[in-house]
């Protein structure tokens, strides 16, 4: 049989978001994933250590979006705008000293956590957890 002649049966076809569809957040936290089980280095930015922050500032730019390199840059930045409704790819800042992406797990975020620990999800209490939450545009 000719291959000219012959068509593979189709695909099933998944509900995905495209890169036109999906939010830059999401697509920054997909890019910000790839570095699961790094190790956390107060300070780090790239590529096998990280702070919390530096995750952020690694993972926006490999998008092109330049977001400042530290938590307190991040609050005064105009990439953000604060939401009370938060999404997966959206940023939940511990106050104003940590931050980390918010997921679509119940209480759980990803990031860069402290000193001791790999990049990677969080789960978040009564005691620790997100005081507020921004957007990235």
């Amino acid at each position: 049989m000719s291959s000219a002649f012959y068509a593979a049966p189709a695909a099933p076809v998944a509900a995905q978001l495209t890169a036109s569809t999906e939010s830059i957040g999401n697509r920054i936290l997909d890019v910000a994933e790839t570095r699961t089980g790094a190790w956390y280095s107060y300070g780090g930015a790239g590529t096998s250590v990280f702070d919390c922050s530096g995750l952020v500032y690694w993972a926006s730019h490999r998008l092109g979006v330049n977001m400042p390199r530290t938590t307190y840059g991040m609050l005064g930045s105009s990439h953000l705008y604060r939401v009370s409704s938060p999404r997966r790819g959206d940023l939940a800042f511990y106050g104003s000293g940590h931050v980390e992406f918010v997921t679509t797990w119940s209480h759980t975020t990803f990031g860069a956590q402290k000193a001791g620990t790999r990049v990677g999800w969080h789960r978040w209490n009564a005691y620790w957890h997100p005081t507020m939450y921004f957007r990235i545009r």
